[in-house]
C-alpha cells in the first residue's frame, strides 16, 4: 500500500470506531478477545497510517464495528 492509501484507510477506521462509540482501547480489547494480538498503540498507529492492517484484523474490525469492507477501504 502507498502512504496516502494507508492514511485514508486508517482515517476511515478511526471515523468508524468513533461512530460506533468505542475507544481505541476497547477496539484493541475486542480484537484481542477474538484472537488478534494487537495493542491500543497499534490501533492508534493504524488510524494515522503508520502501521499496516493485516487481513485478519480487517475482517475482525469489520465485524466488531458492523461496517462493510467498502466503509473501511473507501478512499
Amino acid at each position: 500500500m502507498n502512504k496516502e492509501v494507508e492514511k485514508a484507510v486508517g482515517n476511515n477506521v478511526r471515523i468508524l470506531r468513533e461512530r460506533a462509540g468505542i475507544t481505541q482501547e476497547q477496539l484493541a480489547a475486542r480484537l484481542q478477545v477474538n484472537g488478534c494480538d494487537i495493542t491500543r498503540s497499534a490501533v492508534a498507529k493504524i488510524e494515522v497510517g503508520q502501521r499496516h492492517l493485516y487481513p485478519d484484523e480487517v475482517i475482525l474490525i469489520k465485524r466488531i464495528l458492523k461496517v462493510s469492507f467498502d466503509d473501511i477501504f473507501s478512499v
